[in-house]
C-alpha cells in the first residue's frame, strides 16, 4: 500500500483488538490518519514497536522534529493534537532535555518511597471496598470504575502532587477530556487548553504560597531556584505526572477486573493461587493495556522498519495495544487473557530511557486493589454481557466508561 492509501483510525477506540488485527495484516509499519486527518505511521508488532521507541533516530519533540508542526495551528480539527505535542514535558522532549526533566520527577518514584505509600494504598483500598459493601447492600449494582478503580490512583496522586481536595474535580475532569479523541472540535480542544492553566495553575497557586512534603512543592523549588524548569515545563510536567499517575492505573484495575469476570476457569486458579496477582496484572497490560497508543514520535532522519520506509520528519504513533497482541512474538493465541504466560516483556510502561517512571506506583495500587476486592467478593459478577460495556471514547486511553457489577454480599 502507498501513503495516499491511508488507514483512519477509530477516535472512539470501539474494538481496538480488531483494529489491531486489520493493521498488522497490511505490513509491519502501516500508513494511518488520526483523528483530524493527521498523517503518522503505526508499527503493527512488538518488535517494530520496541526497535521505534529504541531508536535513537526517533524523537518526542514536535517543535525540532515534525515536519507538520508549522501547520499546527492552521488546523481547526487539530487542536486536540495540540496539546498532546505542543506541552513541554518528559512526554515532548528529546535527547538531553528529556533526560534533564526525568531527572527532576524520577525521584518521586523510587522504590523506597512507593513501598512507603504502601500502608496508605491498603487503607485507602480498604475505605472504598467499605463504601462498595455499602453501596451494593441489597443486590445493588455499583460501578466499579467510580467506587474504586478510579478514585483509588486518584486520590493516591493527588495526595502525592499536594493537589487541595477542592480541585480533585476538575483535576479528574481535566484528564478524562484530555484523553478523549472523539471530539475533534476547536472549542473542545481550547477547553481541554484552558483548563491546563486555570486547574494546574492553581494548584501551583496554592502549594506556592502552602509548600508541603510534596512533588508540586518540590518542583516549583526547582523552577524558583534557578533555571532548570520554565514556566511551561512546570505546568506541563505537573499535568503529565497527574494523568500517568492516575488514569492508566483506572484503566489497569477496571480491565484486570473484566478480564477475570468473563473467565470464570481463569479467577478460578487466581483465588487458587494457581497463577500469581502479578501474573494477572501482566497480562492485562499485554492484552488490554491502559494506554492502546500515545501520539507522537517523529522520524528524526529517514528510517527503514521491517522494509518500510519511515521519511524524515514524519509522525509515528506507539501501538501498545497491536504490540502486545501481536502473534508473531506472542504465539498464535495472543488475543487470548491468559495469565499463565506470565509475560513480563510487554511494552505498556515502555521501555529503556522512556519506561514510566510511575510503573511501580501502578503495580502497587493494582496488587492492592485486585486481590482485596476479589477477596472481600467472591460471589461478585457483572450485570451487563462483556460485549455491552462501554468503552472509553477515546483511541489512545483502553478501557471501561462503567464496570456494573453486583457484590453478591
Amino acid at each position: 500500500m502507498t501513503v495516499t492509501d491511508r488507514i483512519p483510525l477509530d477516535p472512539f477506540g470501539s474494538d481496538i483488538v480488531a483494529e489491531s488485527a486489520r493493521l498488522r495484516a497490511l505490513g509491519p509499519v502501516v500508513p494511518v490518519e488520526l483523528p483530524g486527518s493527521i498523517p503518522a505511521w503505526a508499527p503493527t508488532g512488538y518488535d517494530a514497536l520496541k526497535d521505534l521507541i529504541l531508536d535513537p533516530r526517533v524523537s518526542k519533540d514536535a517543535r525540532r522534529h515534525w515536519r507538520l508542526w508549522p501547520e499546527l495551528a492552521t488546523h481547526p480539527s487539530w487542536g486536540w493534537m495540540a496539546n498532546w505535542v505542543g506541552v513541554v514535558n518528559m512526554l515532548s522532549t528529546y535527547g538531553a532535555d528529556h533526560t534533564r526533566l526525568r531527572r527532576l520527577v524520577a525521584p518521586s518514584f523510587t522504590h523506597r518511597r512507593t513501598e512507603a505509600m504502601r500502608p496508605r494504598v491498603a487503607s485507602l483500598t480498604a475505605e472504598l471496598l467499605d463504601a462498595l459493601e455499602a453501596e451494593g447492600a441489597e443486590g445493588r449494582t455499583v460501578d466499579l470504575r467510580t467506587g474504586l478503580a478510579h478514585p483509588l490512583p486518584m486520590r493516591m496522586i493527588c495526595e502525592l502532587l499536594g493537589v487541595p481536595e477542592e480541585l480533585w474535580p476538575d483535576a479528574a475532569r481535566l484528564i478524562t477530556d484530555f484523553m478523549d479523541t472523539s471530539d475533534q472540535s476547536p472549542e473542545f480542544a481550547a477547553s481541554v487548553h484552558e483548563r491546563v492553566g486555570s486547574v494546574l495553575g492553581a494548584l501551583i497557586e496554592y502549594r506556592r504560597g502552602r509548600p508541603g512534603d510534596d512533588i508540586t512543592t518540590e518542583l516549583i523549588r526547582v523552577h524558583d531556584g534557578g533555571d532548570r524548569l520554565s514556566d511551561e515545563e512546570l505546568l506541563h510536567t505537573l499535568l503529565l505526572v497527574v494523568g500517568a499517575g492516575f488514569e492508566t492505573t483506572v484503566n489497569l484495575i477496571g480491565n484486570a477486573v473484566v478480564a477475570l469476570l468473563t473467565d470464570p476457569a481463569q479467577l478460578t486458579a487466581v483465588r487458587a493461587g494457581e497463577v500469581a496477582w502479578g501474573a494477572v496484572v501482566d497480562e492485562t497490560l499485554r492484552v488490554h493495556p491502559s494506554i492502546a497508543a500515545l501520539p507522537l514520535r517523529f522520524a528524526v532522519e529517514e528510517l527503514t522498519v521491517g522494509g518500510v520506509t519511515i521519511p524524515a520528519g514524519d509522525a509515528i504513533i506507539t501501538t501498545y495495544a497491536a504490540a502486545g497482541l501481536d502473534p508473531a512474538h506472542y504465539g498464535p493465541d495472543a488475543a487470548v487473557f491468559d495469565a499463565a504466560r506470565a509475560a513480563e516483556d510487554h511494552l505498556a510502561f515502555g521501555v529503556g530511557v522512556h519506561r514510566c517512571v510511575g510503573a511501580p506506583l501502578a503495580r502497587l495500587e493494582a496488587l492492592t486493589a485486585l486481590p482485596a476486592l476479589f477477596s472481600r467478593f467472591p460471589a461478585m459478577r457483572l450485570t451487563v454481557p462483556a460485549d455491552e460495556l462501554r468503552h472509553l471514547p477515546s483511541f489512545i486511553a483502553h478501557g471501561w466508561q462503567e464496570i456494573p457489577v453486583r457484590l453478591g454480599t
